[in-house]
């Protein structure tokens, strides 16, 4: 499919918007007039008259045509990228006949965006502009005004304050959907003891950044990969260097993704309890032992069963667990059936993920691209069932290349929601990450502007080139100086 647009540059925009509806076909983006014949061929394009802007689509699809345009007044401060992709956005339900639940928006933070504009107008005008103005429905725009109401009872002053991030990009095997970096344990064992080394030396110039800052660590978040490949004397390292190097009175917080059930045994799980983690995560995606295989997650029903169960044991009663609605070869019953059966072991949170299709994924480049016939069914399910099961949201993001443009949305009982992902998603303060593939975000309290510092992707990247991590952090100091 090839689209022109022609004298505005909102190229970015009108492609996110178009891949909402054509997920899985190649986009070609002209910013100039062609005349090559084409029979998919969108052109999108402003034109100034005096003070009034034409926001015009014209589509050519499969022999059949459709215009639309808009007419604005250019002295109103009128949105010219809100407008054309309006136009576009109408253009292509009429085509298609499918309109999204979450219209024309296409950002990952839509709680984000809610709660901006209530705090500038109130809930009647957020809720009004998501429905007239971005098309978005009844359902996902009470959506994010709840889990906004969930957040801001849950946030407190966050002045003066970070939270600390640590990648172990290692996986026992790569799940199909998987995009992230992260190296199967088999090939890349030979990396850990040289990465961990050089990560507890990261741990330690940021915990010493952060202490002349005099800034206040709030939740400290374990993720990967798979945190939990590591022995058990590896994660005791690890831990012990956090609880050494930062100051953590102020911590109310300590989570480890523990993820895959086939990585955790008792061992590792009292480690972690006796290095002051509160909060660990328990991934099933599915209760169904044909879809793991498929999905290429190596363990068992069973072993989510029993990894939980030790868990339980171990004291930690603030456990997280994740389905993915849309998994190739689930249907809306199987889905019901793995949340009921996590919702019966009474976890603190239950996170359900909608199944994006990364370009890098193995699902993607094998050709399995579309699972979303039943997909928004198993998250309409999900919702009414975890609410009459004494859960609430608390925070959601988007992915690119998500089935069917849809959610994902962590939900808590009372008191358990994780400040780490409230902070992250809606980018409340600094985030410093350490470890490959690791992106720390910097965020002065009063302002919105956010930097960014990237460590290398990838674990042979980061050990290779440490010198030019610690050279990186400097950015944390000149950021707040």
């Amino acid at each position: 499919m090839l689209i022109l647009t022609l004298n505005h540059d909102f190229r970015y925009e009108t492609e996110k918007l178009l891949r909402v509806f054509f997920p899985d076909e190649k986009i070609l983006i002209q910013n100039k007039e062609n005349d090559s014949p084409c029979d998919r061929k969108i052109e999108a394009l402003i034109l100034r008259e005096g003070c009034w802007q034409r926001y015009y689509v014209r589509a050519r699809l499969d022999g059949k045509e459709l215009v639309k345009e808009k007419i604005g007044d250019v002295s109103d401060g009128s949105d010219a990228e809100l407008a054309i992709c309006t136009v576009l956005f109408q253009v292509l339900v009429e085509f298609t006949k499918y309109q999204p639940k979450w219209g024309l928006l296409t950002g990952v933070r839509p709680a984000k965006l809610m709660n901006r504009l209530i705090r500038e107008a109130d809930i009647e005008t957020a809720k009004n502009y998501f429905r007239e103005q971005l098309f978005v429905s009844p359902e996902k725009t009470n959506l994010a005004i709840q889990v906004c109401q969930n957040q801001n009872q849950i946030l407190m002053d966050e002045s003066g304050c970070f939270s600390l991030y640590i990648a172990i990009p290692f996986c026992p095997t790569r799940c199909s959907y998987c995009s992230f970096v992260s190296h199967s344990i088999a090939g890349a064992k030979h990396l850990l003891d040289d990465y961990l080394r050089l990560l507890c030396q990261e741990l330690q110039i940021t915990a010493e950044i952060a202490a002349n800052l005099g800034l206040k660590l709030k939740s400290i978040y374990v993720g990967g990969g798979t945190p939990t490949v590591l022995s058990a004397g590896q994660m005791d390292t690890l831990l012990s260097a956090v609880n050494r190097y930062f100051h953590r009175d102020s911590t109310p917080e300590f989570t480890v993704e523990a993820g895959r059930p086939d990585t955790i045994t008792a061992e590792k799980l009292s480690v972690i309890r006796q290095n002051g983690v509160n909060r660990i995560s328990i991934n099933p995606q599915t209760f169904h032992d044909n879809i793991l295989a498929e999905i290429g997650r190596n363990h068992t029903v069973k072993q989510t069963l029993d990894a939980y169960e030790e868990a339980v044991k171990a004291g930690f009663q603030i456990i997280n667990m994740d389905l993915i609605a849309g998994l190739p070869k689930d249907t809306p019953q199987g889905f019901r059936e793995s949340l009921e059966q996590t919702i019966a072991l009474s976890p603190a949170n239950i996170t359900i993920h909608t199944l994006a299709l990364k370009r890098a994924s193995s699902l993607a480049l094998s050709g399995q691209t579309s699972f979303s016939a039943d997909t928004a069914a198993m998250l309409d399910f999900s919702e009414k069932k975890l609410k009459e099961s004494g859960y609430q949201p608390y925070y959601m993001y988007r992915q690119s290349k998500t089935v069917g443009n849809l959610e994902n949305v962590g939900w808590a009982t009372s008191g358990t929601a994780c400040l780490y992902n409230i902070y992250m998603m809606e980018e409340i303060h600094s985030v410093f990450a350490c470890g490959a593939g690791a992106v720390t975000k910097l965020k002065r309290d009063a302002s919105e502007n956010l930097e960014r510092v990237f460590n290398f992707k990838y674990p042979y990247e980061y050990i290779a080139r440490f010198d030019q991590i610690l050279e990186r952090k400097k950015k944390i100091l000149a950021f707040y100086s």
